[in-house]
């Protein structure tokens, strides 16, 4: 360009000398990169990690104050405890079997074969995700509680609606986690393998598992991590007699006022989960070392094939597992529409009286609002820090670490969190238990890690050439980041703020701490009105769970149209 001094980039793409010199000296972008990062952390340190820690110290302390370990172990040692803490075990782990066994077949009908309407299939199979546990838990209660369908197996208040409503949840982690990959796979060596005489068994035992297998696990071990800290579901199907850690702690802190057993727990439990995380985390880097050999120098695979016989086993789990989703949906909504032997809307009539459940929906939202809009503030600086392309190894670490640190969220129920901030947010200098911003502050800790893991894969794609080239034609900063990187980030930027709205909507764990009795949210009302006697509070408990979930599948319909692909494309 006339009349201006050029140099060139390593990158080969011509830079202003002066932004070239302003490359050489990272101080100025680490120091931008720490403004970003200190607002998060902040944020963490007082509303998670204070917290956490209070909580932790409250378990291991006694009435005087002082370290008191065997009342500690005291706790831990119930009878009851070790009960809680088995069924929370193995109900997770028989939940992940069956949500891994249920999920491949699945997983390989809809991204491997040509099936009619595959889109919509998918969306089905990925829908219960989104659904608040609320939801759920009323869904299937409506499916075994007398009158309804399958009330003639006798498992209402029983651990195999648990087990069910777990398995509806986690089929769409196996299925969007193991399909995409499984879809990529090379199909030659597989085919290879079937023209030298290997039956189908053999083909996917010797060729396909290898390659599968790092997703299995990362998809069974957040599936493990999901079941193992489910509230909603287990708090309506499974009551105190079929009790895990998360709604144990509950009962002890709402119920029983015993607060010392309830942080005991909830230390337990965040042992429990960072284990958990460590393990994701192995098999996550694991998956990401499988996915670079599958695709090194090798042809995406082909389009979908043909149904063969072969085919019918994972036809009929595809069947059973679509059966499993629909069906509990389908009965609420029919059933909040029965009112004794006739067609009625009486109980959604009485969702606007004194139910107030349009109030709660209101309230529900403009917290969720809220919590959403925080969720993504902090969520865009968190996403930029954490996607910076660090040169050394020094800064490859602390940008690990910062990465890890706002993802600990993650691994911690939003019962501790809420018990939490029962503990330590009402007294001076943060007395604010009956604040407003309470319960946004609780719904943005949760959502935060899903608006980072939304926005950080679509960052680190960003390639800088484009940007340069727009600073070397002349443009300011500002605008060669709203020529080059601004088309790629509207969308993803729209599904992390959907996802974060549409989690808030629904979330219950935390909100049942923090909730005011006068003003409770939409996902706390319907759990009072199970809470009632009466067929009537029960039909009225459905048709707010209908309510609740067609404002959530909106939430999410507007994602998917708006947000496109990114509303379904998530780091890990």
């Amino acid at each position: 360009m006339e009349g201006r001094h050029v140099e060139v980039s390593r990158d080969g793409v011509a830079a202003p000398a002066a932004r070239a010199r302003a490359g050489t000296s990272p101080f100025p972008r680490v120091l931008v990169l720490a403004l970003l990062a200190a607002a998060p952390l902040v944020f963490l340190g007082i509303f998670f990690a204070w917290p956490v820690l209070a909580m932790a110290v409250r378990g291991v302390t006694g009435d005087g104050g002082g370290a008191d370990l065997a009342g500690a172990w005291d706790v831990v040692t119930r009878p009851r405890t070790l009960r809680v803490l088995w069924f929370t075990l193995w109900m997770a782990a028989l939940a992940t079997l069956c949500s891994v066994a249920l999920g491949l077949p699945v997983a390989h009908v809809l991204y491997r074969l040509r099936v009619p309407l595959a889109g919509l299939w998918r969306a089905l199979v990925v829908l219960p995700f989104v659904l608040p546990t609320v939801v759920v838990g009323v869904a299937f209660r409506s499916l075994f509680a007398p009158g309804g369908p399958l009330a003639a197996l006798g498992w209402d208040g029983t651990w195999q609606p648990v087990l069910l409503a777990m398995v509806f949840f986690n089929i769409s982690v196996v299925v969007r986690t193991v399909g995409p990959l499984w879809a990529s796979l090379d199909p030659r060596t597989a085919q290879a393998a079937a023209g030298l005489g290997a039956s189908p068994a053999q083909v996917f035992r010797t060729v396909m598992w290898p390659a599968l297998r790092p997703a299995v696990v990362s998809a069974a071990t957040v599936v493990f991590l999901f079941c193992s800290t489910a509230f909603g579901i287990v708090l309506m199907l499974g009551g105190l007699r079929y009790a895990t850690l998360e709604t144990e702690i509950y009962s002890l802190t709402v119920e029983f006022l015993d607060l010392r057993a309830a942080a005991v727990l909830s230390t337990v439990q965040f042992v429990l989960v960072a284990l958990l995380l460590l393990g994701a985390e192995r098999a996550r880097s694991g998956l990401r070392r499988s996915d670079s050999v599958v695709r090194r120098g090798v042809a995406v695979a082909d389009e979908p094939r043909r149904v063969t016989r072969s085919d019918a086993p994972a036809l009929a789990a595809t069947l059973f597992a679509l059966a499993l989703v629909v069906t509990p949906l389908v009965t609420l909504v029919l059933r909040s529409l029965r009112d004794g032997d006739g067609w009625s809307l009486v109980h959604y009539r009485a969702l606007g009286g004194e139910l107030a459940a349009l109030a709660a929906l209101s309230v529900s939202w403009r917290i969720a609002l809220d919590a959403a809009l925080l969720a993504l503030a902090l969520g865009v600086m968190v996403s930029v820090v954490v996607s910076w392309r660090a040169r050394t190894p020094r800064g490859r670490r602390v940008i690990a670490g910062l990465d890890a640190a706002f993802m600990l969220p993650l691994g911690v129920s939003a019962v501790t969190v809420g018990f939490g901030f029962l503990l330590t947010l009402d007294r001076p200098p943060l007395d604010l238990r009956s604040s407003p911003i309470l319960i946004p502050i609780a719904q943005a800790t949760v959502a935060l890690p899903l608006v980072v893991r939304t926005l950080v894969p679509v960052l680190r794609s960003l390639d800088p050439r484009s940007r340069e080239a727009a600073a070397a034609l002349g443009a300011s900063p500002l605008r060669a980041w709203m020529t080059a990187d601004l088309p790629h980030l509207w969308r993803p930027f729209v599904a992390a703020a959907g996802f974060a709205l549409a989690v808030s909507l629904g979330e219950f764990g935390a909100t049942a701490f923090l909730a005011q009795p006068e003003s409770p949210t939409l996902p706390v009302l319907i759990y009072q009105l199970l809470g009632r006697p009466g067929a009537g509070n029960f039909g009225a408990a459905m048709a707010a769970s209908v309510l609740l979930a067609t404002v959530t599948a909106l939430v999410m319909a507007a994602v998917e149209r708006i947000g496109g692909s990114a509303a379904g494309r998530m780091d890990g």
